[in-house]
């Protein structure tokens, strides 16, 4: 018809006004349905990046730095809201799930995936290794599912918990091993010494700088939010936008002195809460961070549809689709078992916890970086590859995670349909 010829700038208002509304109404409608947010965005992508009308191709491999940019931004959103929500008090003995599964179930799956690709796959080592760092750390974006509830709800089990914190915790946990592949890269073209750099610098002064600078900045939030006096302190503006200018401060700074910003926004966020622990004003900002990274999770998601309606996954080949069932179904359970062993809590709790490893964002992430830093032959297959896990993992996560979380909270005295009924108490040893 001659006058429906809408502007671009038009339908783009219009879309964002029903993909806001999505981000409040979704959650609600999908709550004891065996669905879940992501596979929604995901399929509303794919059908509106599949219309004649539409020509922007979403694809990564296009767009390399924005790539990069808008999942870095998801991913520090979600740390801070992450980090916000925990209530146990951080702890060598209390957060010993979070130890196991950082120092134990992560090296483990970078080293099996690695093998996986490259000695049963045959793709080249240097490949090889970087799908494993890429694609062993669980994410922090798209587990909101099976994540603690928001500040002093009482919705923190030993399952949660240990999900929430290991998501928030092994994003910087992974990055040496994505710097480690970046610096075999330059080494193998310039023939210099490598281990020494990247152990001082990628390891040691990249974490220990992240850490401390994370401490101090939360440190100081906490402090012009809680402690100065009354009449002039953050918290009596009642803004929960207070949790955004700690997230760029504390990413922005430690970025500066070159340390892991990821690490840093996640270290603030649990010192920040330290603070002043039962503060109304942590709910006040885990929520704006949480819309925020939920709207944006949403339009970073229907792009990934769009990638995968555009061919994404067209440079696969079969094996990769049973490496990536390996990966889901084997690596990150076996793995995640042999991290918990000893642990005591029961065994369903453990198996919940070894199967959630969710794929997501974060990957997405250390992949862009990693191509943005180096150069690597099939980058098309590596994209391909990395789409291939997180889709699997959000159809088969997202279907899954509603009837698994209402049986365990069932099994653990609570009625998933109560809201404003707690957990009983803590299981395992933080409890």
């Amino acid at each position: 018809m001659e006058w429906f010829r809408p502007e671009p700038y038009i339908l783009l208002l219009t879309g964002t006004g029903f993909l806001i509304a999505l981000v409040a109404w979704l959650p609600l409608a999908l709550k004891r349905l065996p669905l879940s947010l992501p596979i929604v965005c995901i399929g509303l992508g794919a059908a509106l990046f599949s219309l004649p009308q539409v020509t922007l191709v979403p694809s990564p491999l296009a767009y390399p730095e924005i790539a990069e940019r808008f999942t870095e931004f998801v991913v520090i959103i979600a740390l801070m809201g992450a980090g916000l929500k925990l209530d146990r008090v951080f702890g060598m003995r209390r957060w010993q799930v979070t130890w196991r599964l950082i120092l134990v179930t992560l090296p483990l799956g970078i080293a099996a995936i690695a093998v996986l690709f490259g000695g049963v796959m045959g793709l080249p080592w240097m490949a090889a290794l970087l799908l494993g760092a890429v694609l062993a750390p669980t994410d922090p974006v798209l587990a909101a599912d099976v994540q603690v509830g928001p500040p002093k709800t009482g919705e923190e089990d030993e399952v949660r918990f240990a999900l929430t914190s290991e998501a928030g915790m092994n994003d910087g946990a992974a990055f040496p091993f994505v710097n480690l592949v970046i610096v075999l890269a330059m080494a193998a073209s310039t023939g210099e010494p490598w281990a020494a750099k990247w152990l001082t610098y990628h390891v040691l002064w990249e974490i220990g700088a992240g850490v401390a600078g994370g401490w101090l900045v939360g440190r100081a939030f906490g402090w012009v939010t809680f402690r100065i006096p009354a009449e002039t302190k953050l918290a009596q503006t009642g803004d929960g936008l207070i949790a955004l200018a700690a997230t760029f401060v504390s990413y922005g700074l430690t970025e500066i002195i070159q340390s892991y910003g990821f690490l840093s926004v996640f270290v603030t966020a649990l010192t920040f809460r330290h603070a002043h622990r039962n503060h109304d004003f942590h709910r006040e900002m885990h929520d704006v961070a949480e819309q925020v990274e939920r709207l944006a999770m949403m339009v970073l998601l229907v792009l990934f549809g769009g990638a995968l309606a555009d061919g994404l996954l067209a440079p696969l080949a079969w094996t990769d689709l049973v490496a990536a069932l390996v990966i889901l179904l084997v690596i990150r359970p076996v793995t995640g078992l042999i991290g918990l062993a000893g642990l005591r809590a029961g065994w369903h709790e453990k198996l919940v916890i070894a199967f959630f490893g969710i794929r997501g964002v974060g990957s997405f992430y250390y992949l862009a970086y990693a191509l943005n830093h180096m150069t690597v032959q099939g980058a098309e297959r590596l994209w391909a590859i990395v789409g291939l896990v997180v889709a699997i993992s959000i159809l088969m996560h997202g279907l899954t995670v509603t009837p698994v979380m209402r049986r365990l909270d069932r099994r653990q005295g609570r009625d998933p349909d109560a809201d404003d009924i707690p957990p009983p108490g803590l299981q395992g040893p933080g409890g």
